[in-house]
């Protein structure tokens, strides 16, 4: 199967669920809460859909593989997004579900973004990490000391 078709069945199985399926069932007949929330959400739905995708595209053209575990990249992906933050898909997803929040405002969704920061964070941290670090040793070590984990660093002009 071409890493095209599986990173596709991968994105609408996974993030797709977490990130829009079931918060749209969680927000079922509740309305938006202002005007105002509708374009702002939209915007931050894009970004975050806009992240995914060119972070989904260099696994699969920078690493060879998909986010899935068991098919994961074969090389060490550090460019595109990867140069700013090391976990831009899960801020992708973190992303869409504060603009699930940011539109209803509603304490079941805020308790779900919660959870959802709460559990990748352990995710990454507790196995991701660990595991990256005996995969690829000492080029994940440097790429740790220099990329940070979550909120995006973007390097000065004489870095880039």
């Amino acid at each position: 199967m071409s890493l095209l078709v599986k990173n596709l069945l991968f994105t609408l199985v996974v993030p797709a669920s977490v990130g829009f399926y079931l918060p749209l069932l969680l927000v079922r007949g509740s309305t938006p809460s202002s005007a105002i929330a509708l374009p702002l959400s939209l915007v931050l739905f894009a970004l975050a859909t806009a992240l995914y995708l060119w972070s989904v595209w260099n696994f699969a053209t920078r690493g060879r593989g998909t986010p899935l575990p068991l098919d994961a990249p074969r090389k060490l992906v550090i460019q595109g997004p990867y140069r700013y933050t090391r976990n831009p898909m899960y801020l992708a997803l973190l992303s869409a579900l504060l603009a699930w929040l940011l539109l209803f405002q509603t304490a079941v969704i805020a308790l779900y973004f919660l959870a959802g920061a709460i559990a990748v964070n352990v995710f990454v941290i507790g196995y991701e990490e660990p595991h990256l670090r005996q995969v690829f040793g000492a080029e994940y070590d440097t790429y740790m000391a220099q990329v940070p984990r979550w909120l995006p660093r973007f390097p000065r002009q004489q870095d880039a």
